[in-house]
This record gives structure tokens, C-alpha cells and sequence, in this order.
């Protein structure tokens, strides 16, 4: 019995998690103030795949994120859909 209490615990809880992945809003935090980044408006566009930024199609950590690769990627894909921030203050808040 306490067995199956657990297993759904833990489910519940990994549920939850998973749920939150898609629902909040990541903080990024940066030398020149915290990104923000909305993961479910950019999980929701059609154009947009989970390769876009991860590595595979179930996301995970992003090996290369920093300065960098944000600024390639990020402010790359805005630019070039032409919406999104691509200003210093559009993304980093102090």
C-alpha cells in the first residue's frame, strides 16, 4: 500500500513539474539584468520546434546557453521573424 501511495506521489509530482515547464515564466538571470524568457508563448507558435533551442524534440537543458548562444539564437530568430525584443532593454531588466 505505501508503495502505491508513493508511486502516485511521485507521479502527481512529476506531472506538476511538467506542467510547470510549459506554464511559467523562466528567468535567465545576466550580467546586465535578468532575461525573461515565456517558454509557452514561444511552445505555442507553429514555427516553433523544441530544436529551435534543445538539443532533441523533448527539451532538457540547453548545453550552450550564455551570452553567446542567446544572443545568436535568441536575437537572431527575432530579427529575423521580425517581432520579438532584439534591444538590450527589451530583454535584460534590471
Amino acid at each position: 500500500m505505501r508503495r502505491a501511495i508513493a508511486a502516485a506521489v511521485l507521479t502527481l509530482f512529476c506531472a506538476g513539474l511538467a506542467y510547470a515547464a510549459d506554464e511559467t515564466v523562466v528567468v535567465l538571470p545576466a550580467k546586465n539584468g535578468n532575461v525573461t524568457f515565456p517558454h509557452k508563448k514561444h511552445k505555442d507558435m507553429t514555427e516553433m520546434k523544441c530544436t529551435n533551442c534543445h538539443e532533441t524534440d523533448k527539451g532538457g537543458k540547453i548545453a550552450d546557453l550564455g551570452k553567446d548562444w542567446a544572443h545568436k539564437t535568441c536575437k537572431g530568430c527575432h530579427t529575423d521573424k521580425g517581432k520579438g525584443p532584439t534591444k538590450c532593454n527589451e530583454c535584460h531588466k534590471k
